[in-house]
C-alpha cells in the first residue's frame, strides 16, 4: 500500500466522521461531561466516606486529572465504539471487493482506523484546555514538553497495539456469524486491566505482576500517567519496548488467523 493511498484513506475517513458537525460536537460534549461527572461524584464520595486525603497516591484533584487524561487519550487509542467492521465485511461478503483491490487490506483498515482518530485529536485539544482552566490543578502535576512528547509516542504505539489486538478477534468471523460478544469481552477486559475504568494503583499487590505481564496496561494507563509526568523516561522506554513486543505477537496471531480464514472464505455473504 503506497503512502499516498494510505493518507488518502485516512483523510477520507476523517472527513466522513466530521461531516455531521452538530452530531459530532453534541455527542462529544455529552459523553465527556457524563464520564467526567461520574468520576468526580464517585471519587468525591469515596474520599469523603473514607475520610482520607490520599488514596493509592492520588488526591481527589489528581484522581480527576487522571480520568481526564485517560478518557481523552483513550479515545485516541480505541476510537469509536464501532470497531474495524472486518467481521461485518466477512459476514456480508463485501470483503471480496477488498481482496480484489491492488492494495493491502490490513493497511487499508489501519488507515481507516487512524482516520477515525482525527476527531479525537480535536476533542483532546478542546476538552483538555477546558479541564485545565476549570479544574484545580493537583500538587505535583508535572506536565511538560517532554511528558507531552512521550505521551504522544505512547498513544501512537498504543493505538497500533489496540488495532493489532482487535484484528484477530474480528477475523474470527470467518468461522462465527457474530463476534459481538468477543468484542464486548475484549473491551471490558482491556478497559479494566488497562486502567481506563480504575487506576491500576488501586489493584492489590498480588495482581500487579499479572497486569504488568499483559498488554492492556500500555493502552490507557501508561499514556495517561506519562502525560501527567508520573512516568520516568527509563520506565517509559521500557513500556514502549514491551508494547512493541506485544504488537509483534498480536500481528503474528492476526496474520495466522487471517491466512487460515481467507483459505476457506467463499464470499457468499447474506
Amino acid at each position: 500500500m503506497t503512502g499516498r493511498l494510505f493518507l488518502h484513506v485516512l483523510s477520507l475517513q476523517a472527513r466522513k466522521l466530521m461531516s455531521y458537525r452538530t452530531n459530532f460536537w453534541l455527542s462529544a460534549v455529552v459523553t465527556f461531561v457524563v464520564e467526567l461527572a461520574l468520576a468526580w461524584f464517585l471519587w468525591s464520595a469515596i474520599f469523603r466516606e473514607t475520610g482520607r486525603s490520599v488514596i493509592a497516591s492520588f488526591t481527589l484533584s489528581a484522581m480527576v486529572y487522571y480520568y481526564v487524561a485517560a478518557i481523552l487519550l483513550g479515545k485516541l487509542v480505541k476510537g469509536p465504539e464501532r470497531e474495524l467492521d472486518v467481521s461485518q465485511e466477512i459476514y456480508d461478503g463485501s470483503l471480496t471487493r477488498y481482496l480484489l483491490y491492488p492494495t493491502n487490506y490490513f493497511g487499508f483498515k489501519y488507515a481507516q482506523q487512524l482516520g477515525q482518530m482525527v476527531p479525537s485529536v480535536v476533542e483532546l485539544a478542546v476538552f483538555g484546555v477546558v479541564a485545565i482552566v476549570v479544574l484545580p490543578a493537583p500538587e505535583g502535576l508535572d506536565v511538560s514538553t517532554a511528558s507531552v512528547a512521550m505521551a504522544a509516542v505512547s498513544v501512537a504505539v498504543s493505538n497500533l497495539l489496540h488495532y493489532l489486538l482487535v484484528f484477530p478477534i474480528e477475523s474470527v468471523a470467518f468461522w462465527a456469524d457474530n463476534v459481538w460478544a468477543l468484542n464486548v469481552m475484549y473491551r471490558f477486559v482491556s478497559q479494566m486491566l488497562g486502567g481506563l475504568l480504575l487506576p491500576l494503583n488501586l489493584f492489590p499487590e498480588w495482581a500487579h505482576p499479572l497486569v504488568d505481564a499483559l498488554p492492556f496496561k500500555y493502552l490507557y494507563y501508561v499514556p495517561a500517567m506519562t502525560l501527567l509526568g508520573n512516568v520516568p523516561p527509563v520506565e517509559w522506554a521500557r513500556g514502549i519496548a514491551i508494547s512493541l513486543v506485544w504488537c509483534g505477537v498480536a500481528a503474528l496471531a492476526g496474520h495466522l488467523v487471517w491466512r487460515r480464514g481467507t483459505r476457506q472464505y467463499t464470499g457468499v455473504g447474506i
